[in-house]
């Protein structure tokens, strides 16, 4: 345990961030901070943010996404671009905590304040910095925009029907997963302590990428390259209800609930129990399932399937959620002191919740009172790893848990991975596509759960459970992503363990929360794609949702990047024994705060939109001349689209406004696609990054796995290929993690048991003489662990 390493972390007071940011990244990241009760000090230019006044507007004239993303912040009107204003910025930072910015690396150096002068002149500070490209690279004095940099890490790629273009997933999804990535380094360059002088380098592509993961490391393994598999074929569909969409998921075993859900003679057919004939036939039975949904309300396929275990998702709309029973028993939405109705923050259950929030802060002076930053003792080794000492017990499987746990490995905790002996994790054998996967163990694993140790532990077994017993008396976190009651039943949940170690930080992952009506239902990552309203927004102008595929998963990989955050901002600030209880689906529909302040202000139900977004145009990707390849373009700024007129051979539209470009955007999409479709990808790039245009080419896996940057940055790791971190710390360089562990390798040198008896295998397993029981009571269950993860549309019964 850690607790002669960090004394000075109980009782932190609340920490003071000031916040200099323009984009959409930096200004969730200091949310996050605000929601936890933090004080945070929005910089702004003397005119106030543009985004105060950006469409849509609410009832005081106030931006929708402003709101959104200011909600409990204060507010000071400081130039940096002027010498008294750097000078007030010092008197702030010199009494802080950490600086949240995204000035370009170009001009915060003219300004004096680069990365090296930061560190330098303020050592006691953590700077979160969010840049498009990172510090060491000259693109990232453009602004942060989530399509350019979901396109070029890759993601866009990955998103939307086969036969069309790619699509940006709805929101500014690239901008909250970055904010994210920040808050985590934040909290480990904090809870490492000393005067480092420590910056998070945090590239929005980068943690695209890194979203995109799986894509790169199945490729990487020999198989085909990963591309869009859309909502409208394939083995799961959405399909339109009575009253709107529903979301059909099913794994193979699960027909015959398919069968019985629907009751139709027509799939009784026993040849359609055969996943194959149902691959291979798709006409004999989808538009028997699409008939019997379009003539029931959405809800009442969702609450009938899930009644039969079945892991349905309904679209849930913004004002679905407005109204969502599950949200209202969970007091997910709260109203500011405007009494606009906001997502709290994303640490939505715990022992000790925040303090009550402030309303939208005023453009001006509203600088709260401070003591002084925390001072943190004295610095660490060199290369002391952030997480030293901390020992991590992993329940998790397949994605959620496990990677939340890979990141606390990567930063330096000891991390017990724990399976049972006959129900491993599924994510080991999982395919990944490609002839170069075959073997014991899944590359997918393999990346997932790199840097761990292992043991394996029948809980129905006294000997076991005596070992789990010892294991948590000696851990400071445990992370599991169960379905909710699984832990009560196998006695491992927050109140057996906290009486066995009051210290352990508890974190649970479940898809819709420890409490509420819906606590129990089944899901997957298409799930709560559609149950969170993200799907709701993604997708194209006029066309219905879209989810982000099983191959992306996208809920379990951000919930990963905020469990995190979340499990060191408890170690840091004293919250020892708490239990974080983390809603997947609350935390996906805590990054549309924005969409949802835009209903309850306007009453407008937001819809798709593709690649469109408000305050930017032309914001849209375009095909190439190079078959198959595509380019986004997403301009801010006049200087921007005048620069685009003049490459587009339209000197009349150099001097037009941002309403007329607003006005004609079907008109300038078209001229802009004429003009792509004669050129290569490449020269397209070249032609408009020279002219001053914001472009980024849409790339695959197989561009990154040949773009230098992406290694070089350590976002993925060679040899064997798998993914690596989503930041760079400047002041820590993290070592590659050693391999994913064998089942039980470590029982020998782990377990009393083991190394009493002298019963340890060649291969690390654990000997039993007893049969084993695998029902749920007895052992980790492989369903019941699956809550709000990903499992293969492909995978045989039993996989």
């Amino acid at each position: 345990m850690s607790d002669d390493r960090h004394p000075r972390h109980a009782g932190v007071s609340p920490l003071r961030v000031v916040e200099l940011t323009t984009g959409i990244a930096g200004q969730a990241c200091g949310r996050l901070f605000a929601g936890l009760g933090h004080d945070v000090l929005r910089c702004e230019p003397a005119g106030g943010d543009p985004l105060r006044t950006q469409a849509p507007l609410g009832e005081d004239g106030t931006g929708c996404t402003f709101s959104a993303l200011n909600a409990g912040k204060h507010s000071t009107a400081i130039d940096v671009g002027t010498e008294a204003g750097r000078v007030r910025l010092s008197g702030q930072l010199a009494d802080a905590d950490v600086l949240i910015t995204d000035m370009g690396p170009g001009a915060a150096d003219a300004m004096g304040l680069s990365a090296a002068r930061l560190r330098a002149t303020w050592p006691h500070l953590v700077v979160v910095w969010l840049t498009p490209y990172g510090l060491d690279d000259d693109r990232s004095d453009g602004y942060g925009d989530s399509l350019l940099a979901e396109s070029y890490g890759g993601l866009a790629w990955m998103i939307g029907e086969p036969s069309r273009s790619p699509l940006s997933l709805g929101g500014e999804q690239a901008a909250h997963a970055s904010a994210f990535v920040g808050f985590f380094g934040a909290m480990l360059a904090l809870y490492r302590g000393g005067d480092l002088g420590e910056v998070v380098d945090v590239a929005l592509c980068d943690v695209v990428a890194y979203l995109d993961w799986k894509s790169t490391v199945s490729h990487a393994h020999g198989g085909p390259l990963p591309t869009r598999t859309g909502a409208s074929t394939g083995l799961w569909r959405i399909v339109p209800a009575a009253d709107g969409w529903i979301g059909v998921i099913f794994q193979p075993d699960q027909w015959d609930a398919v069968v019985a859900l629907v009751d139709d003679p027509a799939l009784a057919d026993p040849e359609l129990r055969h996943q194959a004939t149902r691959l291979a036939e798709p006409e004999r039975w989808w538009p028997v399932v699409e008939a019997w949904a379009a003539r029931l309300p959405k809800q009442e396929v969702y609450r009938r399937a899930q009644r039969l275990g079945l892991p349905f998702g309904y679209s849930a709309d913004i004002a679905d959620l407005s109204i969502d029973p599950q949200f209202r028993a969970r007091g997910f939405l709260a109203e500011t002191a405007e009494g606009r109705a906001l997502p709290i923050s994303p640490l939505a259950r715990s022992a000790r919740p925040p303090r009550a929030e402030a309303g939208i802060p005023r453009s001006g002076d509203d600088v709260p009172p401070h003591a002084g930053h925390a001072r943190r003792g004295a610095p660490p080794a060199p290369d002391a790893a952030p997480l030293e000492g901390l020992v991590v017990l992993d329940l998790g499987t397949i994605t959620a848990g496990a990677a939340t746990a890979r990141l606390l490995a990567d930063y330096g905790a000891t991390v017990i991975k724990i399976e049972a002996p006959d129900r491993p994790d599924a994510f080991r054998v999982w395919s990944a596509s490609g002839p170069g996967a075959t073997g014991a163990t899944s590359p997918l694993f393999a990346s997932n759960n790199a840097g761990k140790l292992a043991v394996t532990l029948d809980l129905k077994s006294d000997a076991d459970r005596a070992e789990m017993t010892r294991l948590v008396a000696d851990a400071d976190v445990l992370v599991e992503n169960y379905t909710v009651g699984v832990t009560e039943r196998l006695g491992i949940d927050h109140a057996s363990l906290h009486a066995i170690n009051p210290r352990l930080v508890f974190a649970s992952l479940s898809s819709q929360g420890q409490s509420g009506p819906d606590a129990h239902g089944r899901s997957y990552g298409a799930t709560l794609d559609l149950l969170s309203g993200l799907a709701s927004v993604t997708g194209y102008r006029g066309g219905g949702p879209c989810w982000s595929s099983a191959d992306v998963n996208y809920p379990d990989q951000l919930v990963s990047l905020m469990a995190a955050g979340m499990i060191v901002h408890c170690l840091h600030m004293g919250l020892r024994g708490e239990h974080l209880d983390v809603s997947q689906r609350e935390v996906v529909s805590w990054t549309l705060a924005d969409r949802i302040a835009e209903y309850a202000d306007t009453g407008r139900i937001p819809a798709p939109e593709g690649n469109r977004r408000p305050g930017r145009t032309p914001h849209d990707v375009y095909p190439c001349a190079d078959l198959g390849r595509w380019v986004a373009i997403g301009c801010h700024r006049d200087i921007e689209r005048a620069s685009l007129a003049a490459v587009l051979g339209r000197p009349s539209w150099v001097r037009r406004p941002f309403s007329w470009w607003q006005d004609h955007a079907d008109e300038v999409d078209q001229v802009i696609a004429r003009w792509t479709v004669r050129r290569s990808r490449a020269h397209c790039v070249s032609d408009l990054t020279e002219a001053g245009v914001p472009c980024a080419p849409v790339n695959t896996a197989a561009d990154r796995e040949h773009d230098p940057r992406f290694t070089n940055r350590r976002v993925f790791l060679d040899d064997p290929p798998r993914k690596g971190f989503p930041m760079r710390l400047l002041g820590y360089h993290p070592p590659d993690p050693g391999p994913a562990p064998d089942i039980g390798q470590d029982n020998a040198t782990l377990l009393a048991g083991a190394r009493e008896a002298g019963t340890g295998d060649r291969d690390g397993h654990h000997r039993r003489t007893a049969p084993h029981d695998t029902s749920e009571q007895g052992a980790v269950p492989e369903a019941a662990a699956e809550d709000g993860t990903e499992r293969d549309p492909h995978a045989q019964p039993g996989v």
